[in-house]
């Protein structure tokens, strides 16, 4: 697993850093299943430079996925605008694997996006998943009501 390293912040209640060779990810919030809106357990986080207080975008890692969430996948990450093209989320995804399967036992994770997000795509080939299918979102689904048609939906194992 990613090294929890020390973070850039000197405080004794500092959050867990999870070092990767381009950036880093500190662990925001836990929100559990009982106290979460939809039921679904969540960990979030920002992400930062490498050893940097540089905040670049954030991320959060959903712990568990129903036919709703299927939709949306295990993994959500947002790059600020000025600081996309880098690949942060690239790196940011390798490091919640490895958290995904050393912290929460995961084996395998579904990862989603809109078939005409470039970018996203592109992040989500390159980070060797399976596409296994382009789905309809239903007519019911709250993604539906926000204009989302399809998603494209891959599958990538985490396991050691």
């Amino acid at each position: 697993m990613k090294k929890i390293c020390g973070g850039f912040f000197s405080r004794d209640s500092e959050p867990k850093r999870y070092c990767g060779d381009t950036v880093d990810l500190i662990e925001k919030y836990r929100v559990s299943e009982r106290t979460a809106f939809d039921g679904i357990p969540t960990v979030y986080y920002d992400i930062y430079l490498h050893n940097t207080n540089h905040k670049v975008g954030k991320c959060d890692l959903r712990l568990k996925l129903d036919e709703r969430m299927y939709y949306y996948g295990h993994v959500g990450y947002n790059v600020l605008p000025k600081e996309r093209g880098h690949h942060y989320a690239y790196h940011a995804c390798k490091i919640l694997f490895e958290i995904a399967r050393d912290e929460f036992g995961f084996e395998e994770l579904y990862l989603t996006c809109n078939p005409d997000n470039e970018a996203s795509y592109k992040t989500l080939k390159k980070l060797n998943g399976e596409l296994i299918e382009v789905a309809e979102i239903p007519h019911y689904h709250e993604l539906y009501s926000q204009g989302d048609r399809f998603k494209c939906v891959f599958r990538y194992k985490v396991k050691l």
